[in-house]
């Protein structure tokens, strides 16, 4: 992510823009683009800011309001499926998210469930590929020709 332009900058744009200079005109004199200086001075007529903002997404999730309802579907079905989970939301809290941003919520909290258990390895053959030893026939596909 790039640097946000210095305060120093972005209050010289603005004075200028304020002392009659148009905002095309300011931004060719301080080698910006006019959009940034149209929103740096239409934001600081709108809020009195003139320094910016913090970059980047908001820390935090929009579920985390209701993390006790997520958890508490989990434990009363432990079986419930990621699309469920986002439908009870909605219909109970008005929330409406995909699949994917309750899976995130969760994966942040560390909880998981699987519905089986893993398979145990085989102990007469290798079963993949990086266990067979080179040149063997144990993981080949080739099937030999009548």
């Amino acid at each position: 992510m790039t640097q946000s332009l210095s305060a120093d900058l972005r209050g010289r744009v603005i004075s200028a823009i304020e002392e009659g200079l148009s905002t095309r005109k300011a931004a060719g004199r301080f080698r910006i683009g006019i959009a940034t200086a149209g929103r740096w001075y239409r934001r600081y007529r709108e809020t009195g800011e003139t320094v910016a903002r913090k970059q980047g997404q908001p820390s935090g999730s929009k579920l985390d309001p209701h993390e006790r309802f997520i958890l508490g579907l989990i434990e009363e079905t432990p079986d419930i499926t990621l699309a469920e989970i986002a439908e009870r939301l909605a219909s109970a809290h008005g929330v409406r998210v995909v699949p994917s941003t309750v899976w995130m919520f969760l994966d942040k909290r560390g909880v998981t469930f699987k519905k089986r258990r893993r398979t145990p390895q085989n102990s007469s053959a290798p079963t993949s590929r990086r266990a067979a030893a080179p040149g063997s026939t144990v993981n080949s596909t080739l099937t030999p020709r009548s």
